[in-house]
């Protein structure tokens, strides 16, 4: 947030800094969350930042931090994230932003953003990554965090750091080899090379690719699957799935029966033996 000192510093005057953030705070939508109009429990997370493509500059993020802390306390099943514009993810980080930034600053904003993004991906429900377009740097780091992804005819995937005399700061070195593993993960971070929607498909960048069809409905039709099951079990997979990867087997199967344990008593687990007995579709609570 812009403040006096800040101000001076760009060569404001407080009448300037009041009209800054009057605008700021009139500015239009860059990031949301919100329910899906048809499928219950499932939301959808928009970035819709057209002039800048999608670029992670501060309004977004701060957005987007906005949302994920109201978000959290929803009875979700499934999160879908989305670009709202066409041909685009998401562009990355906003260079004009960051070119005029000190160091710190720019240090600063790299963490926030690493932050915001582990957060995405601690997210206790499944969430998947919709890209049909570019996702560049942080844009592939975004996608990343999600637990699946689906390409689009036109996704293209770089983290082109290294060539800018840095290198990804925000999970790019870590989610990638724990994706695609290590070779693979190093040339493209060596190179910067961008790969196409089919070859993200082959190294397992992807889980799922269309040529054709649409990238959004496939990721629906995923999420609608995923929305049927119990939101005590899902979050209780996850979870068990991601903390037992972070060890060895023996460990992880302790991991697995801790999270069992957990759903023994809940109302969903009860409704499904219900269900089963009686021949119907669960109507799962989420306790």
């Amino acid at each position: 947030m812009l403040n006096a000192p800040v101000a001076s510093r760009y060569g404001l005057n407080l009448q300037q800094l009041a009209c800054y953030r009057n605008f700021a705070s009139r500015s239009p939508v860059q990031a949301s969350i919100e329910p899906h109009p048809e499928v219950q429990g499932l939301y959808t997370l928009t970035l819709n930042r057209p002039e800048a493509k999608n670029s992670l500059g501060h309004q977004l993020m701060k957005q987007l931090r906005n949302s994920l802390q109201t978000f959290k306390h929803q009875q979700a099943r499934c999160l879908l994230i989305n670009s709202a514009v066409q041909g685009t993810f998401c562009a990355g980080a906003d260079l004009k932003e960051r070119a005029a930034m000190s160091p710190e600053e720019g240090g600063d904003f790299v963490k926030s953003l690493r932050a915001t993004f582990s957060a995405i991906a601690g997210l206790p429900v499944p969430t998947i990554a919709i890209v049909d377009g570019y996702a560049i740097g942080g844009g592939t780091e975004l996608a990343l965090t999600a637990d699946l992804r689906v390409a689009g005819p036109s996704a293209k995937f770089s983290l082109p750091e290294t060539r800018l005399g840095i290198i990804p700061g925000a999970g790019g070195t870590q989610r990638l080899p724990r994706l695609i593993g290590r070779s693979k993960s190093k040339e493209m971070i060596f190179t910067g090379r961008f790969v196409d929607a089919e070859e993200a498909l082959d190294i397992g960048l992807v889980d799922h690719m269309t040529m054709s069809g649409s990238a959004e409905q496939i990721a629906l039709d995923l999420a609608r699957e995923i929305a049927q099951a119990a939101p005590v079990s899902l979050r209780s997979a996850k979870a068990a799935i991601n903390e037992g990867l972070e060890t060895d087997l023996e460990s992880g199967m302790k991991v697995e029966e801790h999270h069992y344990a957990e759903i023994l008593t809940t109302e969903d687990r009860l409704e499904g033996m219900r269900a089963f007995k009686e021949k119907r579709q669960p109507k799962f609570i989420g306790r």
